[in-house]
């Protein structure tokens, strides 16, 4: 079989002639994960026997079962799939339940949705998802959908046969071949945190990412970086290497497939992902330890959240904790590789100055954050890899030195270092220096595959970044062919009327799909429109929770900063735009609001954090988003109608068009 596979697969005549017994210990043969434990075993007995008695009078022979089909992206398997008259039937079993559940339904929509983005065989099929509460009710069904997609239809166990042949019958498809979608390639794009909880138990990265043509597999650069630690270890050299890639490219999953790749102390290559970006931090941290703690407990095994969580820690940090653990002592690290994820985001020496003299009393410290980092794994005698996953244009706090940091202390003090890059580090990531002054005399070794060129958080188009940035650069007619290469597969809109921007995210979204919204953290005249900025969210909550919680992003109530989301997406967004960045005669104006007026901003690195702050927030969703401008009010000095309209009307001149 392709990458997705079965527990049990066969002709729908085969699995009517083959007895409950056989196919239950075919089953139980496949499921290697862990004993199958009797609530499971009697499950899949009942599966069974519903199937054999709805499907016994199917008139097409050589219709297909499958028995826990594995969603690689999702780390889930379907119950079933039945594939009858050229129709995908996606099947969630509840045995035993007397209700169809929010939660239920969301589950088995999830499974045709990513059937349908990520599975080559499905993109062009009708997929019909159904949910049956063996115990419920009959319910009427509504008949609705969307790309082939039907909503998920309602059933009791003994409704099933008569409903997909009833969707058979209203539905008639054109032929395909049963064994090519079987063997179907898997192209996925998961989001960080599903990234981050398969590679945590053990998925190759390989089952969980694309590997087509158009998109630069995570695999060429993971294996990039894997010759240059093992080129150091055996040579016993100090490397540093910087892996540059645009806005959601996929950049922090290379961190996490080499952290886990390499987090083997016995070998003595042990790995840490390190990040100053601790919302990213937080949720990653919380989605392993729920998604373990669930998964040892289905399994019937103790588990605790306290435990999990020590176990997190040691493979992923916030840089500070890390940073401070060598601060006045000469400790050597136990890590011979560290990933520094988002590493434009240092801090310069000032900056982390104040930190340690306000926040640890040291009134001393004499360096930036990669010299000091750099300098704690020159203390090892014989190797060490510092490994820099940089993002261009994504500098958003007063203080990060961006990438000249990094080069200044190898021209400083660490000369004997080996220095990869990528062949695009020279474009869009020096800031204000060139490449000449930055690089000084120090000798670089160039590694084309060091950069990831297509973002895969935006699946549906690799041309979003290109987009934004042209947008941003008032770079207008480029703005425009970008935006005509992504219309039709990623939406943009754009409104003043925030409860239709609403409407907008929550009618687009499917199944689990998350929506939310966004603004910078400077828009502070956006509370007269419900929008505060200033309100703490716990990241966590916002990001992992579920419809049911009003903590979370689907709620609309809580708005996200370019802080808390930098790193992590959506599927919708919502982004509110201020006066803070203003068109104003064909060009931006930079502003902060301070009292009861907006100053100018004049400091061009500041302008250039509020520009990224914008760019952090329009490159978040994966499938689409809704731009949301104030209509401002005159009678209000501090939001001026004529802060927005520019604005708007640079917008819309883009093809981007108002619903």
């Amino acid at each position: 079989m392709g990458r997705l596979n079965a527990y049990y697969e066969s002709t729908i005549s085969e699995f009517l002639k083959r007895s409950q017994e056989a196919i239950l210990g075919t089953i139980m043969g496949n499921d290697i994960s862990a004993e199958t434990r009797n609530l499971q075993r009697n499950t899949w007995k009942d599966e069974i026997a519903i199937l054999k008695r709805e499907l016994k009078d199917f008139d097409e022979s050589n219709g297909r079962i499958l028995f826990e089909y594995t969603i690689p992206r999702m780390g889930k398997r379907v119950d079933a799939i039945v594939l009858y008259r050229n129709i995908v039937f996606v099947l969630e079993f509840k045995c035993g339940s007397e209700h169809y559940y929010r939660a239920d339904y969301d589950q088995v929509y999830d499974y045709a949705l990513d059937l349908k983005n990520f599975h080559e065989e499905s993109r062009h099929r009708f997929i019909v998802p159904i949910l049956i509460a063996t115990e419920a009710p009959h319910v009427p069904n509504e008949i609705e959908f969307k790309d082939q997609v039907m909503w998920p239809l309602k059933c009791n166990d003994s409704e099933l046969g008569a409903l997909i042949r009833s969707v058979a019958k209203g539905y008639p498809q054109e032929p395909f071949s049963y064994d090519a979608w079987i063997n179907s390639p898997y192209r996925p794009t998961p989001t960080i945190v599903e990234a981050a909880q398969a590679l945590y138990i053990n998925h190759d990265v390989k089952e969980i990412t694309r590997n087509d043509a158009g998109a630069k597999n995570i695999t060429v650069t993971t294996d990039a970086v894997n010759k240059i630690i093992d080129k150091s270890k055996v040579e016993a050299r100090k490397s540093i290497c910087f892996v540059t890639g645009v806005p959601g490219a996929g950049k922090t999953l290379v961190g996490l497939n080499l952290s886990t790749q390499r987090a083997n102390a016995k070998k003595d290559e042990h790995a840490v992902f390190l990040s100053g970006n601790y919302p990213l931090v937080k949720v990653l941290q919380e989605a392993l330890v729920e998604n373990k703690v669930n998964q040892m407990k289905s399994r019937g095994l103790k588990a605790t959240k306290d435990d999990e969580r020590r176990a997190v820690k040691s493979f992923i940090q916030i840089i500070h904790k890390y940073r401070d653990s060598f601060v006045n002592n000469d400790h050597v690290p136990p890590e011979h590789v560290v990933i520094y994820d988002e590493a434009q985001r240092s801090w310069n020496a000032e900056q982390i100055e104040k930190f340690m003299k306000n926040r640890k009393g040291i009134n001393d410290f004499q360096h930036s954050e990669p010299e000091f980092l750099i300098s704690t794994m020159d203390r090892h005698s014989d190797w060490a890899v510092v490994v820099c996953l940089i993002g261009g244009g994504q500098e958003i706090y007063t203080g990060e030195g961006g990438l000249p940091e990094w080069f200044h202390a190898l021209r400083h003090r660490f000369k004997d270092w080996d220095i990869y890059i990528s062949d695009h580090l020279k474009e869009e990531y020096v800031m204000d220096s060139t490449w000449e002054e930055m690089i000084g005399d120090l000798d670089t070794i160039t590694v084309e595959d060091l950069h990831l060129s297509v973002s895969l958080r935006s699946f549906r188009t690799p041309d979003l970044a290109d987009f934004v940035k042209a947008m941003l650069d008032i770079d207008c007619e480029q703005a425009k062919k970008s935006y005509a290469k992504i219309r039709e597969k990623y939406p943009i809109c754009i409104t003043r009327d925030l409860d239709r921007a609403k409407t907008w995210v929550r009618e687009k979204a499917r199944g689990t799909q998350r929506y939310g919204l966004l603004a910078t953290s400077g828009a502070l005249r956006l509370k007269p429109e419900g929008i505060f900025v200033k309100n703490k969210i716990n990241e966590a909550n916002w990001f992992l929770k579920g419809k049911d919680d009003v903590r979370s992003c689907y709620g609309l109530e809580d708005v996200a900063t370019e802080f808390a989301v930098q790193g992590l997406e959506l599927d919708y967004t919502i982004v509110a735009w201020d006066a803070d960045l203003r068109m104003s005669h064909g060009r931006w104006e930079y502003k902060r609001f301070k009292g009861t007026v907006w100053n100018n901003i004049n400091k061009r690195e500041d302008q250039i954090y509020l520009k990224n702050a914008y760019r952090v927030l329009l490159t978040r969703a994966r499938q689409g988003m809704v731009l949301f401008i104030p209509q401002g009010c005159d009678e209000d000095e501090t939001r001026q109608s004529i802060f927005y309209d520019e604005t708007y009307n640079y917008l819309t001149s883009l093809g981007i068009e108002e619903i």
